[in-house]
C-alpha cells in the first residue's frame, strides 16, 4: 500500500518497513508484526433524548499484546474508521516498545460527534460500547485509556460499566481515571510534561537553551495547553498557538496562564487580546525554533512542509507528519522527535497507575513525576544512540528500538500452534 492511498495504516507501514530493513528482520517476524492480532467492530444502539434510537459503529482493535495487554485510548470522532484505529493501535504497540513498559498496543473508536451529543447520551453510548467489547478488555488483556473527545468522567463509566459485569470493582481495567477512582497523580499533565522533556534533551544535544527559545503550538487541548506552560516556566518563549478555529500570535511570548484561562471559558484560543490573530494555517511558517504538532495526524504534509523553519519538531499528537513530509524535514536536517517517542509519557504514565491500582498503593505527584523523568530521559537517550549508531533519523531510530524488543520477545516466546 502506498501512503498517497489516504490509508494512516500504509503511513505506519512505510514507517515500520524502514526500520525492519535496516534490523534485517526475518520475514515472519515482519508478516506478524505487520498484522493486528485482533479488530473488532461492534454496533451500539443508544435511545437518545428526543426518544429515538441511533446505532453508533465502534471499534476496537489489538494490534499486538506480545509484551504485555493491549494499551490505547478510546476516541469519539465522527471521523473515526477502522484503518485510522488499526494504525493508531500499531502505534501504541511501538510507543510501549520505546517507552520499555510492558504492554502492547490497542485503540479504540466510536464514530460520533460528542459536541451534537447530551452528558446522558455520551454516558449511555459508553456503557453499550463498553457492554459490547467487555470480554476483550481487562486490566490482564486490554486497558483503555482517554483520547480525542474523551475524559476522566469517561473512564469512570468506562470502569462501572466493566466492574458492573464481573461483579466487582476493577480499577486497573482503565486509565485516566479520575484521581477519587484509582486515577494516578500527575497523569492528566503526563503527556505534556514529557513533551517538556524530550524537547528539553532535544534542544541540550543540539547545543542552544530552551531559555528564550521560541515555540509555536498547533492544538491547545491537553498536550498542547500542558506542554506549553510547563516550557514557558523552562524559560520558553511561547509566540504562537492554534487550535480548531484560529490562533494567537505574539512575538514577544504569550501568556500561556490567561490564555489556558480564557480557553476554559470559551473552548477556543481564537480571540484572545494578549496577541494578534493567526490563521491557523500559517503557524507552520513561523520564524520560530521549536514546533510542537499537538493536534490530529496527517498535520505536516508535503505541502506545507517546505515552508516550515523550526529547527526542531516535537510530535506531540499521534502521526502528525505524513512519511513524505518527514523525509523532506530530514534531508533539510530538521530534527525531528517523533510521536512514538515525544509523547509516550502519557502511556508511561498510565503504566504508572494500572500498577498502583493493582497494587493498591499510591504514589506521590512528585514520585509520579520523578519516575516520568526517568523514563523519558531513558528512552529519549536509547532513541538517540540509535540514531547515531545506524546515522538515521530519530524516527527510524524509535522504530528500530521498538521493533527490536517486540521481535525479540517474539521470537523468545516461539510459535503456537
Amino acid at each position: 500500500m502506498a501512503a498517497t492511498n489516504g490509508s494512516i495504516f500504509a503511513a505506519m507501514l512505510q514507517e515500520f518497513d524502514g526500520a525492519a530493513r535496516i534490523l534485517n528482520l526475518e520475514p515472519g517476524i515482519w508478516k506478524i508484526l505487520t498484522h493486528a492480532k485482533r479488530q473488532i467492530i461492534v454496533s451500539c444502539p443508544v435511545q437518545m433524548d428526543n426518544g429515538e434510537i441511533e446505532v453508533f459503529t465502534g471499534y476496537r482493535v489489538q494490534y499486538n499484546i506480545t509484551l504485555g495487554p493491549a494499551k490505547g485510548g478510546i476516541r469519539y470522532h465522527p471521523g473515526v474508521t477502522l484503518d485510522e484505529v488499526t494504525a493508531l493501535a500499531a502505534w501504541m504497540t511501538w510507543k510501549c516498545a520505546v517507552a520499555h513498559i510492558p504492554f502492547g498496543g490497542g485503540k479504540g473508536g466510536v464514530i460520533c460527534d460528542p459536541t451534537k451529543m447530551s452528558k446522558r447520551e455520551i454516558e449511555a453510548l459508553t456503557r453499550r460500547y463498553i457492554a459490547e467489547i467487555v470480554d476483550a478488555i481487562g486490566p490482564e488483556k486490554d486497558v483503555p485509556a482517554p483520547d480525542v473527545n474523551t475524559n476522566e468522567q469517561i473512564m469512570a463509566w468506562v470502569m462501572d460499566t466493566y466492574s458492573m459485569h464481573v461483579g466487582h470493582t476493577t480499577t486497573s481495567v482503565v486509565t485516566g481515571k479520575p484521581i477519587e477512582l484509582g486515577g494516578s497523580l500527575g497523569r492528566r499533565e503526563a503527556t505534556g510534561r514529557g513533551v517538556m522533556i524530550v524537547t528539553r534533551e532535544a534542544v541540550k544535544h543540539l547545543g542552544f537553551s530552551l531559555k528564550g527559545a521560541t515555540v509555536a503550538v498547533q492544538g491547545f487541548g491537553n498536550v498542547g495547553s500542558v506542554s506549553a506552560q510547563l516550557l514557558a516556566e523552562q524559560g520558553a518563549k511561547i509566540v504562537a498557538v492554534t487550535d480548531w478555529k484560529g490562533g494567537v500570535f505574539n512575538k514577544n511570548g504569550l501568556d500561556i496562564t490567561k490564555l489556558a484561562a480564557q480557553v476554559q471559558q470559551t473552548k477556543t484560543v481564537d480571540g484572545f487580546p494578549g496577541g494578534e490573530s493567526l490563521p491557523a494555517a500559517d503557524l507552520f511558517s513561523l520564524d520560530v525554533d521549536i514546533l510542537i504538532p499537538a493536534a490530529l495526524e496527517n498535520q505536516i504534509t508535503v505541502e506545507n512542509a517546505p515552508a516550515i523553519k523550526a529547527k526542531v519538531v516535537i510530535e506531540g499528537a499521534n502521526g502528525p507528519t505524513t512519511p513524505d513530509a518527514h523525509r523532506h524535514l530530514h534531508e533539510r536536517g530538521v530534527f525531528v522527535v517523533p510521536d512514538i517517542l515525544a509523547n509516550s509519557s502519557g502511556v508511561t504514565t498510565s503504566y504508572f497507575e494500572w500498577v498502583q491500582d493493582r497494587y493498591g498503593y499510591f504514589w506521590s505527584e512528585k514520585e509520579v513525576n520523578e519516575r516520568l523523568e526517568a523514563k523519558m530521559c531513558e528512552a529519549f537517550n536509547a532513541v538517540l544512540q540509535t540514531s547515531l549508531k545506524y546515522k538515521v533519523d530519530m524516527r527510524t531510530a524509535a522504530y528500530i528500538v521498538a521493533i527490536s524488543r517486540v521481535a525479540t520477545v517474539t521470537r523468545m516466546r516461539g510459535m503456537y500452534a
